[in-house]
């Protein structure tokens, strides 16, 4: 690049406008999704002649491994996330694991005429598709340990369907865009995979809490609640009969037809017991209402039911017990917050409407009934569910009147 070209590239004020709105929206709340979708169209504004822009990442996430994003200038934005049990053969075969292992910053290939080097199977796919010009970038974040690859950061390719390709003033200023993209990205990466933890250990709804500032023991609020309580049957039976391996797969299996079914339709998973399940429907305004409150669960465990059905036709294929389980479902008032000591709390709900509601969960083995229902929950659907009487339950003074669906 000749230096009036240089001058050039370093003084376009489009090109400065684009840095300087990837720094304010690393200073808010934003997406990456975002951030590469708006700097590829204010760089094409600019005047560079992006035809498809790529990016990717590591993640934290329990699904995923990795994140890549790819934006096409007459398609726009398409995101994908790599399972953890993803075949790695692309990645084997990428520019950008030459460029780790090689430590090179950039690499530059042109697809068309006489200085074309096609020499990994994306350029020749990106060729195919019209592109001529393709430049890749690595930005770590940090130093990698000694004697392993640096793999935290960002990889990202830019190309274009521009006959002559990038000229040397584009290239000059997408390495300048590139930095603050990745100082953009590593901000919104990490708060991304804060949340993710967050989400994951402790719910969607715990885990924004606690990010807005309710970390300390004793932060919470009184909530009217559905509360659910599934309890797996014959656990400690099979725990000491298999390997500990497969009852861990018997134990995740079993999590995935009731917890997921919680969050499929709306609840909120808080914790894993042993090999119980402790969730609620909460009713926090006007836009949820007891009632719609009560029939989510009862979605949620005609869900669980169906999801266990089909996994016990597997398990019986492969010759393995059946599992089941028992649900208490109630309707209260729960304290809901951090509970523990100062320097280890956890996200929770406390009050006797939690306590009723694992005791209710408890008489299912005695009453013979997969379901039992607590009155409070069942005025609110009456026709799903039928009267079983009167009951002491462990712990509270009074019997009280139990309930369990229609037609069990």
């Amino acid at each position: 690049m000749t230096s009036e070209e240089s001058v050039r590239a370093v003084d376009n004020p489009l090109i400065g406008s684009v840095a300087d709105w990837l720094m304010a929206e690393a200073l808010g709340e934003t997406d990456v999704e975002k951030l590469l979708e708006g700097c590829c169209q204010r760089l094409r504004a600019a005047g560079i002649p992006l035809w498809r822009a790529y990016l990717t990442f590591r993640t934290l996430h329990p699904l995923f491994r990795a994140i890549s994003l790819t934006w096409r200038h007459q398609s726009g934005l398409e995101s994908v996330g790599h399972l953890h049990t993803d075949s790695s053969t692309a990645w084997l075969q990428s520019t950008f694991l030459q460029m780790i292992e090689t430590q090179i910053p950039f690499l530059r290939r042109r697809l068309v005429g006489e200085g074309a080097v096609l020499d990994f199977p994306v350029l020749t796919e990106l060729r195919d598709k019209g592109a001529k010009d393709y430049f890749a970038y690595l930005v770590p974040f940090g130093n990698a340990l000694p004697g392993e690859l640096q793999t935290d950061g960002i990889a990202g390719s830019w190309s274009t369907d521009r006959a002559s390709g990038f000229t040397e003033a584009d290239i000059h200023s997408l390495q300048r865009i590139q930095q603050r993209l990745a100082v953009a990205c590593k901000v919104t990466i990490k708060d991304q995979i804060a949340r993710n933890i967050l989400s994951a250990y402790l719910g969607a709804d715990a885990g924004r809490q606690v990010l807005n500032g309710r970390i300390k023991r004793g932060d919470g609020e009184t909530i009217h609640a559905v509360i659910w309580y599934s309890d797996m049957r014959n656990s400690t039976t099979m725990a000491d009969h298999v390997p500990p391996e497969e009852f861990l797969g018997a134990l995740n299996a079993f999590f995935e037809c009731t917890a997921g079914a919680v969050l499929t339709h709306g609840g909120e998973v808080l914790r894993f017991i042993g090999d119980a399940v402790l969730a609620i429907f909460p009713i926090r305004d006007s836009s949820t209402t007891a009632s719609d409150a009560c029939k989510l669960a009862l979605t949620a465990v005609r869900d669980a039911d169906g999801r266990l059905t089909q996994v016990n036709h597997e398990r019986k294929e492969i010759k393995k017990d059946a599992l089941s389980f028992g649900l208490g479902l109630h309707l209260g008032d729960v304290m809901y917050g951090n509970i523990g000591v100062p320097e280890r709390v956890e996200f929770s709900v406390i009050g006797p409407a939690a306590n009723e509601v694992a005791r209710l969960e408890g008489m299912t083995k005695e009453l013979n009934r997969h379901v039992l229902i607590s009155a409070e929950f069942a005025q609110h659907v009456p026709g799903d569910c039928q009267s079983l009487g009167q009951h002491k339950l462990r712990g509270v003074g009074t019997p009280l009147e139990l309930f369990t669906l229609s037609g069990q």
